[in-house]
């Protein structure tokens, strides 16, 4: 059973219904909603579609949670399906899946289903997070939601009881919790190099010899700065790591915990890695674009023009092209290794490799 007639609702009828189970919908106007479902769906009024339903799905939002208290005694004994969310994170004191359980004590409340999209729902478990969140104090009602969820194509995880609502339901509105630290190091390591390279490329120059090179701000004082922060950053992944090895070669054990501080960088590791993984690859980007500047070709016509008045045939240097062609070489065997290092830190790719594989990598 689906009770609602929003988005989510029709996705998740349609879904149930594409994966062989007969769904009967509860809606407060089935006529006027019937043509949004598929034709395999039952819709009818919202009692009926009780008492014809064990496992009931409450695809409404918590604030019409109360106007199902007309049907509490149809409901004794079923299985609700908790699938909303918030607008804000801990907006209430407790959960939608508790406060729906506090309604209908007589009924068994399993959250789920709330961090899957209505589009991952339409277009299957193909084209999304594979993933179902799942808690509820009930075992049995728990295995049976989770048994929908696989043969509708997800995975179902089992998150434990009730309690575990409220992290289920701030989920899909955290905003890369994992992210936010390394990316404000990035950006501040960027703005720190960022700043000297604009002093040493483009003000120094303008103050003692009144050259004017703005325009290198844009590519060549950005294109300085990248490498900059993607090695800074390299080096931030390894070093808590000797750090940590230190503290336990300190103390003379493995079993003390480490500071919180280290702790919080160890979990954050693979975050920082692959932002200087993206700085790195940026920064391959803009050197390639390098010849491209229209700044580029007029320092090349300069170049020869210089040459023609001065009547040399050639400006040929053996010792930078041989610089020039290593310092490139190098820096695409670096770029290499470290697209390397960023897909093997990727959990599809890392759950594949056993330890030693992994330790053999890094």
């Amino acid at each position: 059973g689906v009770l609602g007639s929003g988005d989510f609702a029709r996705s998740l009828a349609v879904r149930l219904v594409c994966s062989g189970f007969k769904v009967v919908v509860g809606s407060r106007n089935p006529k006027r909603k019937a043509s949004l479902f598929p034709a395999a769906a039952e819709v009818t009024f919202q009692a009926e579609a009780v008492k014809k339903a064990d496992v009931i799905f409450v695809a409404i939002f918590r604030e019409h949670y109360s106007t199902l208290c007309d049907l509490a005694d149809v409901l004794v004994g079923k299985i609700l399906v908790d699938v909303s969310n918030n607008t804000e994170i801990n907006h209430h004191k407790e959960s939608n899946a508790e406060y729906l359980a506090s309604l209908f004590p007589a009924c068994t409340v399993v959250k789920g289903f709330n961090v899957v999209s209505a589009w991952t729902l339409q277009s299957g478990a193909r084209d999304g997070n594979k993933q179902v969140l799942i808690c509820s104090n009930n075992q049995e009602a728990k295995r049976i939601v989770a048994e929908i969820a696989q043969v509708m194509g997800f995975t179902p995880v089992d998150m434990g009881c009730m309690s575990s609502a409220c992290e289920i339901e701030n989920i899909p509105l955290r905003l890369l919790p994992a992210w936010k630290i390394p990316m404000f190091l990035a950006l501040g390591l960027f703005l720190c190099f960022f700043t000297y390279n604009l002093i040493r490329q483009v003000i120094h120059p303008y103050i003692r010899e009144q050259k004017n090179k703005l325009y290198k701000i844009p590519i060549e004082v950005v294109n300085t700065t990248l490498p900059c922060v993607s090695y800074v950053m390299l080096s931030l992944v390894y070093l808590p790591g000797v750090l940590a090895a230190c503290s336990q070669l300190y103390y003379g054990t493995k079993y003390r915990r480490f500071p919180d501080w280290l702790d919080q960088w160890l979990q954050h590791r693979k975050q920082i890695g692959l932002l200087s993984f993206f700085c790195a690859a940026l920064h391959a980007v803009y050197s390639l674009c390098l010849p491209m500047r229209r700044s580029h070709r007029y320092l090349l016509i300069e170049t020869a023009v210089k040459q023609a008045v001065e009547k040399k045939m050639t400006i040929w240097v053996e010792e930078e092209v041989w610089r020039m062609e290593i310092y490139i070489s190098v820096g695409i065997i670096a770029l290499g290794l470290l697209s390397l290092l960023a897909i093997t830190s990727l959990p599809s790719i890392a759950n594949s490799l056993n330890w030693r594989e992994f330790s053999f990598i890094q």
